[in-house]
């Protein structure tokens, strides 16, 4: 079975590049615009990984990680910042969030593969 993972970013471009790198490794593919949908998303599905961006409209990325490590089912779940943004005050709030790690836009496809391994085990 594929390692499920959810993509946030309310870039439709973005998004499909990201579902492009991570279901060319094998894994299954869910997105969502905002973090609104994400944490919509992940309070209907478990998911084995999320990426979220940081910035976008109605909830950004850290209020929809501070809103997922509430419920006890997103806990464990790896969140990695795909964002242009590299400032060390916010990763150290995504840090404290609950973010896993960080990797700034524009990606390099293998580059992101290669992170959703190591925190996925596969």
């Amino acid at each position: 079975m594929s390692a499920s993972i959810l993509t946030v970013d309310d870039s439709p471009s973005l998004r499909m590049a990201v579902r492009i790198a991570l279901t060319g490794a094998g894994y299954a593919v869910t997105e969502a615009g905002d973090g609104t949908e994400g944490l919509a998303k992940a309070g209907a599905e478990r998911f084995d990984l999320i990426i979220t961006d940081l910035n976008m409209p109605r909830m950004d990325g850290l209020t929809m990680i501070r809103e997922l490590r509430k419920s006890p089912t997103n806990t464990g779940v790896p969140i990695i910042f795909l964002t242009t943004e590299s400032e060390d005050g916010l990763k150290a709030q995504a840090k404290a969030a609950g973010a896993t790690g960080w990797l700034v836009k524009p990606f390099n496809a293998d580059q992101l593969v290669k992170i959703a391994r190591k925190v996925l085990g596969r």
